[in-house]
């Protein structure tokens, strides 16, 4: 079992930054890589950003160019800065970690933290 606590969240106005934060807890050598998705009112649930144990990065195409993925191993938590947000940036943002225990893989997710970006 991997426990994420999540935080950073709450209300920016337009242009302006936030910095999530994701700690893992428990199995956290079975992490292949962390990530956050993010779902708005109505909306299915997207890709922000990815990354890998090697440090391996991936952005949502919404999200290149202002979000900025990071990982702390010794701290086993990962982060996302965002810059430059905006109103279609508000959304419950969730952490995200794949895990792998004999050859079987695994999702687990935080609980959210909303981000609210006010126009």
């Amino acid at each position: 079992q991997v426990q994420l606590v999540e935080s950073g969240g709450g209300l920016v106005q337009a242009g302006g930054s936030l910095r999530l934060s994701c700690a893992a807890s428990g199995r956290v050598f079975s992490i292949l890589g962390m990530g956050w998705y993010r779902q708005a009112p109505g909306k299915q649930r997207e890709l922000v950003a990815t990354i890998t144990s090697g440090g391996s990065t991936n952005y949502g195409d919404s999200v290149k160019g202002r979000f900025t993925i990071s990982r702390d191993n010794a701290k086993n938590t990962v982060y996302v800065q965002m810059d430059s947000l905006k109103p279609e940036d508000t959304a419950v943002y969730y952490c995200n970690a794949q895990t792998v225990r004999v050859g079987l893989t695994a999702d687990y997710w935080g609980q959210g933290t909303q981000v609210t970006v006010s126009s």
